[in-house]
């Protein structure tokens, strides 16, 4: 999407610029203000927006996304924005209680609550949503929001290493490559898949670059800074160059305090969605420095791309989003065999896992990625289950002190048994 609907790269940057619309989609609040493409990410949901009212006024859809499981290039290739919808307000988690269980995950809960209150201009403006069976939680508020929004659900087999189950996902693919075709009265051809695949290659190699940033010993941003520094919208033309102008003014820019004091911390478990960065703001106000974001809003959906001279473009596309390892995943040896590799590449001492209360597929593999670090990694691991409230903030900083401690008499024990070797 090298620019939406045809329109003049001037015209786009003209709606991406000086925007201050404000809406609930998230929240910058407590990060001081950057210059630059940090502080053009600050302000992006606000981007976003423009954007994609830019895009509607000259006819293209808006399509809600609610996972990365969802093929962003085919619905750009049918002439659509594909724009996330996951909640991360905690203001939206009591109005959804309404109708929804207390018990259930604050991001399902906070999702379903913008659209109760029409409080997400995304989601009041999407055309049409497209939705995916990953939790039973999610799937049964998806009814729910099929009442007031136009819903297409894709059936996610969850089974990776089964062939059976990848065909199924190939044939969801072509399901919903004629939906957006009669939906959106177009027609998607393997050009527009391909110059789709291109730009979101583009962006997945951007994004990949940028977090390859945190693997020095010394690393030029905070993790907080990378985490806010994702798109609202897929493809966004204006994101793409704050990213590639990122990549040049970054390298050598120094933290304060120094990046290399700080404990580096391999973050894993459930997706930080714009509005629900507490946790890691509690790791890094208290010595931490997650260098690494396992997760679904950090670096697992942008590892792989798409090649884009397949023969069959459709199963390269399945290919790609069915393999990621999500907790969903039965068995997920993916994701264990990730984070061995990316503990080693990033330099982690230590493993914190966060789990959404309720969120019981990532609860339950908690055991196994503790196992997992301290069996097979040696690294310390910590587990935090939480939802959207800050009630229990206070009580996660001393657990969180309480693991960096245990990292530094590590670190100094194994400082001096060094010692010891070289004058023995």
């Amino acid at each position: 999407m090298s620019g939406c609907c045809g329109n003049k790269r001037s015209e786009i940057n003209k709606a991406e610029a000086g925007c201050s619309v404000k809406t609930a989609c998230g929240s910058n609040a407590g990060i001081p203000k950057q210059e630059g493409p940090l502080a053009y990410f600050q302000d992006q949901v606000s981007h976003g927006l423009k954007y994609a009212e830019f895009c509607k006024e000259r006819g293209a859809k808006i399509v809600g996304i609610m996972c990365e499981f969802t093929p962003r290039e085919l619905i750009m290739a049918a002439g659509g924005v594909p724009v996330c919808l996951c909640g991360g307000s905690g203001e939206m988690v009591e109005p959804a209680e309404r109708v929804l269980p207390s018990n259930l995950c604050s991001l399902i809960k906070s999702t379903f609550g913008y659209s109760l209150e029409k409080a997400n201009p995304f989601l009041e403006m999407a055309d049409l949503i497209v939705a995916e069976t990953t939790c039973d939680g999610k799937k049964k508020m998806y009814e729910l929001l099929a009442d007031r929004h136009k819903m297409h659900v894709l059936e996610l087999p969850q089974k990776p290493e089964d062939t059976d189950a990848f065909e199924h996902w190939v044939a969801e693919m072509n399901k919903l490559k004629s939906v957006l075709e009669k939906q959106f009265v177009t027609t998607i051809t393997d050009g527009k898949l391909r110059s789709a695949i291109a730009v979101m290659n583009r962006e997945r190699a951007l994004k990949r670059d940028l977090a390859a940033l945190m693997k020095s010993s010394n690393p030029p941003l905070t993790g907080r800074e990378l985490l806010g520094m994702k798109s609202t919208v897929a493809g966004m033309p204006g994101d793409l160059e704050q990213y590639e102008q990122a990549l040049r003014m970054l390298p050598g820019r120094a933290l304060n305090p120094q990046a290399n004091s700080r404990v580096r911390v391999l973050l894993t478990g459930v997706p930080l969605p714009r509005g629900a960065e507490r946790v890691m703001d509690i790791i890094e106000d208290n010595g931490g420095l997650v260098v690494c974001q396992e997760n679904c809003t950090g670096v697992k959906p942008v590892l792989d791309d798409i090649d884009a001279d397949a023969p069959d473009l459709i199963r390269a596309i399945a290919a790609k989003y069915y393999h990621l390892p999500c907790s969903v995943m039965t068995p997920n040896k993916g994701r264990m065999e990730l984070l061995g590799k990316l503990s080693q590449e990033y330099k982690a001492q230590c493993v914190i896992e966060l789990v959404w209360r309720t969120c019981i597929t990532y609860d339950v593999e908690s055991s196994l990625v503790k196992r997992l670090a301290e069996d097979e990694l040696n690294l310390p691991y910590l587990r935090i289950e939480t939802d959207y409230s800050p009630s229990d903030s206070a009580r996660i900083a001393l657990r969180v002190q309480s693991l960096f401690e245990t990292v530094g008499g590590r670190e100094s024990s194994m400082g001096e048994a060094m010692k010891e070797r070289c004058h023995g």
